[in-house]
């Protein structure tokens, strides 16, 4: 991910338009194929040193914010590693307590001598360790001194397109509100993005609109529906702002990957907050990096679901992926869950960040149009306004950091009885 300082635009008026860079280019392919050799000859190297090597070859520049761009693209696919035979903190400990020894005899005896290298000696006596062993351990564990021990590699062309849509999610990050217009994909495409968009936790409103494009799309059958998402940006939210604007960065790589899509996104930028919009589309040739064709589970939710198999005998549980019309808007619970004696259905949702308003209207959709019993759960820690949670219906099942699958089947239980 590409940081604030990073981040290179112009202004067309109100709008942010980004400087994207041409992944074919001979120029920036050279520049990333001299960055890709630094980090695959860079095993075992110190992080403080790697950058020193890039800065050595790139610091000079007058504006070297493309180079140093690709290279924290090329840091995020690195793996460091403290590498000391000792704990460095009682290293650091016992080497400072032995120096302020040391310094205070030298204050008190005349003749006394203060000598690192005696200093040393010392604490790998007492550590029973090697000079050395203490010298590469003092501080092995500040970032700077972090060891590489493993590089994703990658090809120049395939940096630059993944700096491209590094770019585009920084500028998001700048988001209060963000309108996404998809047409032409299959249902299981629709499918698989929107559960995406569920498993982000992304505050999403989904409209369905009739659409003029019908027939077959390219590729197969296409759905004849146009879709509008109305999602949050992480700038309209009271907490969790960087939080929320990771994982809605983390989600463009999959919007990336629909054939037709249009996105507006309205912005506060810069020190004063000014407002700005930025455009994007299937047409600005953005290349996604994601190749996964699943949707992302967070740890929770497959924590949940593997001991929800386990302790509970009486419901089955499953992943949903029925598109259920709600009025002019759509749902795709995340789970089914289905009674094994009777065969009753209870659908499961779980909410990600949101707000007691849109939680409130969401609960009101679902109650004139599901069509079945459904529980709702809700994060506690996910509430993004700190709103009182009193007065929840009784279909509302809160936990903070799974739920639990005990409450969740005898919610479940209760509404197919009552």
């Amino acid at each position: 991910m590409l940081t604030g300082k990073m981040v290179r635009v112009r202004f067309a008026r109100d709008h942010i338009v980004p400087q994207y860079l041409d992944a074919r280019d001979p120029q920036w392919l050279d520049v990333a194929e001299q960055l890709l050799a630094i980090f695959r000859s860079s095993n075992g190297v110190a992080r403080g040193q790697l950058e020193a090597e890039i800065d050595e070859l790139f610091g000079a520049l007058p504006q070297p914010l493309i180079h140093n761009g690709l290279a924290k693209l090329l840091e995020d696919r690195c793996d460091f590693d403290v590498q000391a035979s000792l704990a460095p903190d009682e290293v650091r400990a016992a080497v400072f307590l032995a120096a302020a020894k040391k310094r205070q005899q030298a204050l008190e005896e005349i003749g006394q001598s203060f000598a690192r290298d005696e200093i040393i000696q010392a604490v790998a006596n007492d550590l029973k360790a090697e000079p050395h062993q203490v010298e590469t351990s003092l501080f092995a564990d500040l970032k700077s001194e972090q060891r590489l021990t493993q590089f994703k590699d990658t090809t120049a062309e395939r940096l630059l397109e993944r700096y491209n849509v590094a770019l585009a999610q920084a500028i998001l990050l700048r988001a209060t509100g963000i309108e996404v217009a998809l047409r032409g994909e299959t249902p299981a495409r629709f499918r698989q993005l929107f559960r995406q968009i569920k498993f982000h936790r992304l505050i999403c409103n989904i409209e369905l609109l009739p659409s003029p494009h019908r027939g077959r799309g390219a590729g197969g059958e296409g759905d004849a529906n146009t879709y509008r998402l109305h999602l949050d940006g992480p700038l309209s939210l009271f907490s969790a702002t960087q939080k929320y604007g990771l994982q809605l960065a983390l989600f463009l790589p999959t919007l990336l990957l629909c054939k037709h899509f249009e996105l507006k996104a309205k912005l506060r930028w810069g020190p004063e907050r000014k407002e700005k919009q930025f455009h994007l589309s299937h047409e600005d040739g953005l290349v996604s990096h994601q190749t996964e064709t699943g949707a992302y589970v967070p740890p929770e939710a497959s924590m949940f679901v593997e001991l929800f198999r386990k302790k509970i005998d009486d419901w089955e549980i499953s992943e949903e992926t029925e598109i259920i019309p709600l009025g002019n808007n759509v749902w795709i619970p995340d789970y089914r869950l289905v009674q094994r004696k009777s065969g009753n259905v209870v659908l499961l949702d779980i909410l990600g960040f949101w707000r007691r308003s849109s939680a409130e209207r969401h609960l009101a959709m679902l109650k004139e149009h599901a069509g079945a019993p459904f529980i709702v759960a809700i994060s506690d820690q996910l509430n993004v306004e700190e709103a009182e949670l009193a007065d929840l219906p009784d279909n509302v099942v809160r936990f903070r950091n799974m739920p639990l699958p005990d409450e969740v089947a005898k919610r479940a239980a209760a509404l197919v009885q009552g």
